[in-house]
C-alpha cells in the first residue's frame, strides 16, 4: 500500500512540476537544434520560427545547425538533453524516420528517446523530367515503366535517404518496378544534371525544383503529396493520377527529449500553432511550400509511430545502404 502511495504521490508530483513548468515557460533562451548547415529548407522554416516564438516568448531562441550523419548528430544532441524544454528538435523524416534504420545503428532509437510535440508543417515534392523526357503525364510515364526500360528509369535525388530518394523508392514499390537512383550530394548538382540532360528524372522539394518547371527548363509531371500545391494547382498528385494511398512530403517537425512533461510539450505546441497562424509567418511558409499543419503532441506522436516502420520498410525491400 505504501508503494502505491508513493507511486500515486509522484505521478500527481511530476504532473504539478509539469505544469508549473509549462506556466512560467521561458525563463531563458531555448535553443533549436537544425541538422543540417544553414541556408537549407530545414534551416530557412527553423528560423522563421525561431524568430517569432522569440517575439512571443521575448526571450531569444537560438538556432544551433549542427550539420552531419543524415541529422543524427542534432538529434543524438536532443536525445540526451535535459527534458526541460530548453533544447528543441527541428527535423524533416531524415534524422528520425529514415537514419536510423538506413545506418543500422543509431545513437538513439527514434520511437523511445523523443517527446513528439508537433508536426509543423510539410512540404510537397515534385516528380519532374528534362523536357526531352517522352511520356507527358504520370500516365505515360507509368505505361513506359511497366514496359520496364531500364535507361528511361534513372531518377536524381539530393542524397541516399533524403525525402526525395523515399519518394522514388516509394513510387518504385507502388508500381512493381525498379528504377535506378542517382545520388547527389544536395538538390542543386542533381537539378543541373537533369536540366542538362544528364538523367531524365528528379525528385525534388517543390520550392526547389518549382521555377525551373515555370521557366520550362523541366517538366512536371506529379506532386508526390496527399494534396495539390496552391503554388502549383495544376500538377496533379501521384494519388490522383492512379497510384491510391501514395503520399510523401518533407516534414517540419519539432520534438523534445523523452521525459519532457505533457504539459510543457503541449505549451510549446500551442505557442508554434500561434506563430504559424500570424499572417505574416503563415504568408512567409506557405510562399515556401510549406503546407501548415501544427497537429497536437499525441496526433504528431501516433504519425511518426507509422513513419518509422514506414520507412524501414522501404529501406529493406529495397536493399538501400548508406555510403
Amino acid at each position: 500500500m505504501n508503494a502505491i502511495r508513493i507511486g500515486v504521490c509522484a505521478a500527481v508530483l511530476a504532473l504539478f512540476c509539469g505544469g508549473v513548468a509549462a506556466q512560467g515557460y521561458p525563463l531563458k533562451p531555448p535553443r533549436i537544434v537544425v541538422g543540417f548547415a544553414p541556408g537549407g529548407n530545414t534551416d530557412l522554416v527553423t528560423r522563421i520560427l525561431a524568430q517569432k516564438l522569440g517575439e512571443l516568448w521575448s526571450q531569444t531562441v537560438v538556432v544551433d545547425n549542427r550539420p552531419g550523419a543524415s541529422g543524427m548528430i542534432a538529434g543524438e544532441i536532443v536525445a540526451k538533453a535535459a527534458p526541460d524544454g530548453y533544447t528543441l528538435l527541428l527535423t524533416p523524416q531524415t534524422s528520425i524516420a529514415v537514419a536510423p534504420s538506413l545506418y543500422g545503428k543509431a545513437p538513439y532509437d527514434p520511437a523511445k528517446d523523443f517527446a513528439p510535440i508537433t508536426l509543423a508543417g510539410s512540404s510537397p515534392l515534385l516528380m519532374v523530367v528534362h523536357p526531352s523526357f517522352p511520356p507527358k503525364s504520370f500516365a505515360e510515364f507509368v505505361a513506359l515503366a511497366k514496359k520496364g526500360s531500364a535507361g528511361a528509369l534513372t531518377f536524381g535525388s539530393g542524397g541516399i535517404g533524403s525525402s526525395p530518394h523515399m519518394a522514388g523508392e516509394l513510387l518504385s514499390a507502388a508500381l512493381g518496378i525498379k528504377m535506378n537512383h542517382v545520388p547527389y550530394k544536395g538538390e542543386n548538382p542533381a537539378l543541373t544534371d537533369t536540366i542538362g540532360g544528364q538523367i531524365p528524372i528528379m525528385f525534388g522539394n517543390l520550392p526547389v525544383a518549382l521555377p525551373y518547371v515555370q521557366a520550362g527548363k523541366l517538366r512536371a509531371l506529379a506532386n508526390t503529396a496527399s494534396t495539390r500545391s496552391p503554388l502549383a494547382p495544376s500538377i496533379p498528385t501521384v494519388a490522383e493520377s492512379g497510384i491510391k494511398g501514395y503520399a510523401i512530403a518533407t516534414w517540419s517537425a519539432v520534438l523534445g527529449p523523452a521525459g519532457l512533461p505533457a504539459e510543457l510539450a503541449a505549451r510549446i505546441q500551442r505557442d508554434i500553432v500561434r506563430v504559424i497562424n500570424q499572417p505574416e509567418t503563415r504568408d512567409r511558409l506557405i510562399g515556401m511550400g510549406v503546407d501548415l499543419i501544427g497537429n497536437s503532441p499525441e496526433e504528431f506522436g501516433a504519425f511518426l509511430r507509422a513513419e518509422i516502420p514506414r520507412y524501414a520498410k522501404v529501406i529493406k525491400d529495397a536493399g538501400i545502404k548508406a555510403e
